[in-house]
């Protein structure tokens, strides 16, 4: 279980980040990102750096949240940001540019939604996959 408000106090920090990257057009940058999604992938958003960051530093100074949520979608949500940022990296580091920009700017929408509205599209299609497994497996 996850605090909601560290989500999207990682989202704001993504989007800032994909936002940089978008102008400046760093690959370096993207590199990091995408670090830290596959991080958040993996090891799951409490240890990805931005959670940590939000656990040590943000939450002790609110309190409780009054609710948690599963980490399973959020988690799932790094592990497409994940592969945006490969993507985006593959786009940069191979000359198509405009491959780059455009994965960069998928995920930037993603998480501007998620910081600005608290509407994570990772989550929904983790979401929407998981219910089509639970139909498939009753078939």
């Amino acid at each position: 279980m996850v605090d909601p408000r560290g989500m999207r106090f990682a989202a704001a920090v993504t989007t800032i980040m994909l936002a940089v990257i978008l102008l400046a057009g760093s690959r370096w940058l993207l590199l990091a990102q995408t670090v830290v999604f596959g991080v958040g992938a993996v090891a799951g958003v409490r240890h990805a750096p931005y959670g940590l960051v939000f656990r040590s530093l943000i939450r002790p100074r609110l309190g409780p949240p009054a609710a948690t949520e599963d980490a399973a979608p959020p988690r799932f949500a790094q592990l497409v940001g994940a592969i945006f940022g490969v993507v985006g990296l593959v786009g940069f580091f191979a000359g198509m540019p405009a491959l780059g920009y455009v994965a960069v700017a998928l995920a930037f929408v993603a998480a501007l939604l998620n910081a600005a509205f608290e509407f994570c599209l990772g989550c929904q299609l983790y979401l929407f996959l998981h219910s089509i497994a639970v139909k498939g497996a009753r078939t």
